[in-house]
């Protein structure tokens, strides 16, 4: 028989993202129309341990929608890492009459409410996290708004580093996951994009990349930088030691988990609260709320934690990389009659040649070799042999 929930809780756990007041809100405002009471946990995990408990009523959370960060504050709770916290916290929710909580945060936060839910309280996990790095969903509660932020930064830094003829390194954050700097890095147009799942740590790739666009003519290079990566300093460094250009590094930091949510962290959010108090109402627990191939969708945590986030997709990786300098040179084929002759030969016809690009595969070398002044068919001589790579 489900459990019948009266008084859910509702906390918010590690680091804070914008939308995360739109997803309160709607658990505050859903539990009260369906007829349950609501307690405001602040400062997650640590709040409950030390019984920071509020009532929240729907006047309580008027005015906040369009606001960043968290009301009820968000912390990092290392004793409720423990047998002894977690079992402590189940307690003080025993205590408070809470029956259900609804928490939002990442796989950490996750992690809590599992251990929650063994302990007797349910448990409903919201993804909340600029990173985009929980395998469950495609979409987290304050990405979209993250993402905004460092693409407008990024191109006032352009800005500058065009006027002054500079290199600019700019880092986003993300921790081990490259999603927000492979977004940015397409829709700023970015010289190179330098993500953790891809990066091969060969710098004198893009040594070798400015100074070709120097050659062209090219007054700036911009280069995003995952957090995952870091050293953007040392890196800026070693660059204009290398290449004589004025390199700069900015590190964007904790400015991409501030500011009003976009329309879709508060639509999405919103969303998402109000389908975590509706499945409280329906008896379950020890579930994720996620997004996924256009529904929002459920999943129990346990799955959900066990999941792998797949890595960048083909399309994505092939556009990283022509931003990296792998086949940025190959532009236009002016001599399709001949290569085409010539894959056929080979029998490789589904591949295309460097300077294509109509296919998912190129072909890559190590030794960055140079096409122009060459036909097709005098390139692919040049380079029989070297590796075909999908990308």
């Amino acid at each position: 028989m489900a459990k019948e929930v009266k008084t859910i809780g509702v906390l918010t756990s590690g680091g804070d993202a914008p939308g995360m007041n739109a997803a309160i809100r709607a658990v505050v405002r859903q539990a009260i129309t369906k007829g349950l009471n609501v307690k405001g946990i602040k400062r997650g995990y640590a709040g409950l341990l030390q019984e920071e408990i509020i009532d929240m009523h729907a006047q309580d959370v008027s005015d906040i929608i369009q606001r960043g960060g968290t009301i009820l504050q968000t912390a990092r709770c290392m004793d409720f890492t423990t047998p002894e916290g977690q079992q402590k916290g189940a307690e003080i929710c025993k205590k408070h009459g809470i029956d259900g909580v609804v928490v939002i945060g990442g796989d950490g936060s996750f992690k809590g409410a599992q251990k929650l839910a063994e302990h007797g309280i349910n448990t409903i996990g919201l993804p909340g996290t600029i990173d985009l790095d929980i395998a469950s969903t495609e979409y987290t509660i304050g990405f979209d708004t993250a993402v905004n932020t460092a693409m407008e930064a990024i191109d006032k830094v352009r800005d500058t580093s065009t006027s002054h003829e500079r290199c600019s390194i700019i880092e986003v954050m993300g921790r081990g996951a490259g999603y927000i700097a492979l977004w940015c890095g397409i829709a700023n147009g970015a010289e190179d994009i330098l993500l953790p799942e891809k990066y091969n740590y060969d710098e004198q790739m893009i040594v070798n990349h400015i100074i070709e666009n120097r050659k062209r003519g090219k007054k700036h290079h911009i280069i995003i930088n995952a957090e995952g990566i870091g050293h953007s300093t040392s890196m800026a460094k070693q660059i204009e030691a290398a290449t004589g250009v004025e390199t700069r590094a900015t590190i964007l930091g904790h400015m991409q988990r501030g500011g009003s949510p976009t329309c879709k962290d508060r639509v999405y959010a919103s969303t998402m609260g109000a389908k975590a108090v509706d499945l409280l109402l329906e008896g379950k627990t020890n579930r994720v709320v996620g997004y996924r191939h256009g529904e929002f969708v459920d999943f129990d945590i346990d799955e959900a934690l066990a999941m792998q986030k797949g890595s960048i997709s083909g399309k994505s990786a092939g556009i990283c990389q022509s931003r990296n300098g792998y086949d940025h040179k190959y532009e236009q084929c002016t001599d399709k009659k001949n290569h085409t002759a010539e894959y056929k030969r080979k029998g490789t016809s589904k591949f295309a040649c460097l300077c294509c690009r109509g296919s998912k595969n190129v072909f890559r070398s190590s030794l960055r070799l140079d096409r122009r002044g060459l036909s097709c068919r005098e390139f692919f001589r040049k380079i029989s042999g070297i590796e075909k790579r999908r990308v």
